[in-house]
């Protein structure tokens, strides 16, 4: 089912209710861009080691979902960010997850490296991905913004699939659920026209569940570390009933437990943040334990969400097939 735009203005006890539901950095500079690593085209496609051993069962929601009405529907999407490494073997692998999976691609950010480039984009992006644009919704990242300050190249490449007015945060409705594409690289603070956008989208047209793709992540374990900027936004989304937050930036897949904005676990209304920075760009390692991290792994893979109206599922799957991380959960 195809995302509509809107303007910018369990576990075997859920089991049941799942099949009856579907039968399913910010407000200041963006992170300076990590040093450029060469990635041989040749080499082939081995992964790394998982980082952490899997949950051995799936998250377990903390309250039982509510049956929706009778004509509701669900849709699966795929999320990536840190993709278009000229070289990447991992590139190829991706696009081919993509021929095979259905429901649309939400990109968070870092998209053609190292500059943001129509070059770039046009040599590092499109050969793999292009094909599926249609499919995309994109965010921009620190990188997409190095060769023009504006990142015309971006906009221009990806036209209205980044949103209108080049403003680089947009709304758009996947199924039941309202998803906020926001961008991080521009003023996201308390007093941005930005964060009076995510609370008008969020008070005006409510809907039971609400997922945020921004690039840069309030929390991680890599080497960029926390961006304390995002805190206003995500005080705002945790106090609209916001549920998960999608990022990208390091280049590694991490999922984190529900948080309120002073990364506070709340299983009860916690906003829960994924980082999949897997899309091809050199992996990074854990330097750091964020402190409310459950899983970590140093792979390329997609994130696949499947978005029901009054809960979510997902899986993390690397390049080979295989799914590392997986789980369930309930919208507030």
């Amino acid at each position: 089912m195809s995302l509509r735009v809107r303007p910018a203005l369990g576990v075997a006890l859920l089991l049941g209710s799942a099949m009856a539901l579907s039968q399913c950095g910010g407000g200041g500079s963006p992170t300076s861009p990590a040093p450029v690593v060469t990635v041989d085209p040749n080499t082939p496609v081995t992964q790394p080691p998982v980082s952490s051993t899997p949950d051995p069962d799936p998250v377990v929601p903390t309250a039982p979902p509510v049956i929706p009405a009778p004509g509701t529907s669900s849709t699966s999407v795929n999320v990536l960010g840190d993709t278009g490494w000229c070289g990447s073997p991992a590139l190829a692998p991706l696009a081919r997850m993509f021929e095979r999976f259905d429901g649309d691609i939400l990109l968070a950010g870092d998209l053609a490296y190292p500059s943001g480039t129509m070059e770039e984009f046009r040599n590092c992006f499109e050969p793999s991905f292009g094909r599926f644009k249609s499919r995309m919704r994109a965010s921009p990242g620190n990188h997409d913004y190095v060769a023009s300050v504006s990142a015309n190249s971006y906009f221009d490449y990806f036209g209205d699939r980044s949103g209108p007015n080049r403003l680089g945060y947009y709304s758009v409705k996947a199924a039941e659920w309202t998803v906020l594409m926001l961008n991080s690289n521009v003023p996201i603070g308390r007093n941005s026209a930005q964060y009076q956008f995510v609370r008008t989208t969020m008070q005006q047209t409510p809907t039971r569940c609400t997922m945020a793709v921004l690039h840069h992540p309030f929390d991680s374990s890599g080497i960029n570390g926390p961006t304390p900027s995002l805190r206003d936004i995500w005080e705002l989304i945790y106090n609209l009933g916001g549920d998960v937050v999608i990022a990208g930036h390091d280049h590694l897949y991490e999922r984190h437990a529900p948080v309120n904005a002073d990364q506070r676990r709340d299983d009860a209304k916690g906003v829960r943040q994924f980082t999949v920075g897997t899309g091809g760009a050199p992996l990074y390692n854990k330097v750091r334990q964020a402190l409310n991290s459950e899983f970590f792994a140093a792979n390329f893979g997609v994130l696949r969400l499947k978005l029901d109206p009054a809960l979510y599922e997902w899986q993390f799957m690397d390049i080979n097939g295989n799914v590392l991380d997986r789980g369930l959960n309930v919208c507030h």
